[in-house]
């Protein structure tokens, strides 16, 4: 055992966390981040775009929420724009916009909730 195989179990659930997908270091574009071991190169991370990174941060969230963040209550979904403003979430294109029909509300709702979280 060259002990790659337990490199690559340790870092698979940031990986997974990330969005991101592993692949053999010699597939690995130039935007891949190649990670070493012990000087050599053992798994490349091919990083997601950010817009589907918004996505899956919002599939993880109603995953550990345990439903669809539609039906949590206001209290709930302010806690989720604050966590997703936290992680950068509306520095993407169309952020609001996604998020909203993720919570089930209006883009004006998000906006509150972010000038709330704000003190505006």
């Amino acid at each position: 055992m060259t002990g790659e195989e337990p490199f690559i179990a340790a870092v698979k659930p940031l990986v997974d966390a990330m969005g991101g997908t592993m692949v053999p270091p010699g597939e690995a574009g130039p935007e891949d981040v190649v990670l070493a071991w012990e000087g050599a190169d053992v798994v490349a991370v091919r990083l997601p775009q950010l817009a589907d990174s918004l996505d899956h941060i919002l599939v993880a969230m109603e995953r550990r929420e345990g439903r669809p963040l539609s039906e949590l209550d206001r209290r709930a979904k302010q806690e989720v724009v604050r966590i997703l403003e936290a992680r950068g979430a509306f520095a993407v294109r169309h952020g609001v916009e996604t998020v909203a029909g993720a919570l089930g509300v209006s883009r004006f709702t998000v906006y509150n909730y972010l000038n709330r979280e704000k003190g505006v």
